[in-house]
């Protein structure tokens, strides 16, 4: 049996930065990942990164790989109808800009920086079972992987394991409320083997649907592609992928796609979820195990990331000064703002996704999705709106 204060259940962004945080603080805490380190360090998820979430990792001397290779984006473009609608972020952003800089490049610079610091980090350790979350020492149960199952004690356990981790389904039946909306469509995620074709993420609003790009390294980009909620990889070949973004990204002005080998597909059924409350008893819940954001506008990254700093923030508090009502706050506090998030992307779904694909609707909700996104771009105060939630502002 192992004994700690804290178990961090998943190796990704949130259970890192936890434990990263943690470990600094001098709080004891052990991490368990089911996956091997090669795997957790080149899972391709996320990329864009809030001026937030930049400061928080500032705050605590973990931007440095960030800010040495990340790219910074300081506008975002709209397409539709074969013209540019181009949005920068300031005067608004007063200087606030978002980082390009994918998500596993955070998690391999989160966990060197562990390690670094003689945190123990345990790969290729699936956590099996955790009991005793109603009490003050719950158990993770977990494979070792020289086999046979191992215990480790704590007083906290933090489940970052995501959606469908151990974590979330430890929570008893009725105690866990959970919010879902399922959208009618899905994305086709695409990564490339292809120079970025823009500075920026562009959001193509056409009647075929939407078509999302997006900068990854500078030899990598990334794809959205709107499709049908029941289409699989194996309905949009290589030759289809790259018919369908040349026409919703097409313009009526010179313009060059730049194109490469398609390195990885994959189906994103869109939905939205959040789980209240994020706690129960000494179990507590961040990123994706507590909620899910669909990829538009890149939140999803973003709030995991937040969820994990006020969290180890909370846990510092309890195990180093024995205040336990920033600990007691956390899940009110954190689905305040995941509420805000949702209700923004649930908002930006409908201008950038075209509703009812295929049926008589379709080409009147089009045009209505035309006429949000004129008024974004020529009402000041409507476009403000817009930026504020878009960048993070608040």
């Amino acid at each position: 049996m192992t004994t700690t204060q804290v178990g961090i259940v998943g190796a990704g962004p949130a259970g890192m930065l936890v434990a990263t945080l943690l470990r600094r603080a001098g709080v004891d805490c052990v991490v368990v990942e089911q996956r091997d380190r090669a795997y957790v360090e080149q899972r391709s998820r996320g990329g864009t990164v809030e001026h937030r979430v930049v400061d928080l990792l500032r705050r605590h001397d973990l931007a440095g790989g960030l800010l040495s290779t990340g790219q910074v984006e300081n506008k975002i473009e709209f397409r539709m109808g074969g013209r540019r609608y181009p949005l920068r972020y300031d005067p608004i952003a007063q200087g606030r800009s978002h980082y390009i800089y994918p998500q596993q490049f955070l998690v391999r610079d989160l966990v060197e920086a562990y390690l670094a610091d003689g945190g123990d980090l345990r790969f290729e350790t699936p956590a099996r079972v955790i009991t005793g979350i109603e009490g003050s020492h719950p158990r993770i149960e977990v494979e070792s992987p020289a086999g046979g199952t191992e215990v480790i004690e704590c007083e906290v356990v933090v489940g970052a394991d995501g959606e469908y981790g151990v974590a979330r389904r430890t929570v008893p039946a009725g105690a866990l409320h959970t919010y879902e909306h399922q959208y009618e469509y899905a994305w086709l995620a695409v990564l490339a083997q292809a120079p970025p074709s823009s500075d920026c993420v562009i959001n193509a609003i056409h009647e075929s649907g939407s078509c999302v790009h997006v900068r990854r390294t500078p030899e990598v980009s990334r794809f959205y592609l709107q499709c049908e909620r029941d289409d699989t990889t194996e309905d949009w070949p290589e030759e289809r992928i790259w018919k369908e973004i040349r026409l919703r990204l097409a313009l009526d002005e010179p313009w060059t796609l730049h194109e490469g080998p398609i390195l990885s597909t994959g189906m994103v059924r869109m939905r939205s979820l959040v789980c209240a409350p994020m706690r129960h008893g000494s179990l507590f819940l961040a990123g994706d195990a507590a909620h899910v954001v669909p990829p538009v506008g890149g939140k999803g990254f973003n709030v995991a990331l937040a969820d994990a700093e006020e969290l180890a923030l909370a846990l510092m508090d309890r195990f180093i000064r024995h205040d336990h009502e920033r600990l007691d706050g956390y899940s009110e506090t954190r689905l305040a703002r995941i509420w805000r998030i949702q209700e923004f992307v649930h908002w930006m779904m409908d201008l950038v996704n075209t509703p009812g694909l295929g049926t008589p609707t379709a080409p009147f909700l089009h045009r209505v999705q035309m006429a949000r996104l004129e008024r974004i771009i020529a009402s000041p105060s409507y476009g403000t709106a817009f930026l504020e939630d878009y960048i993070g502002y608040w």
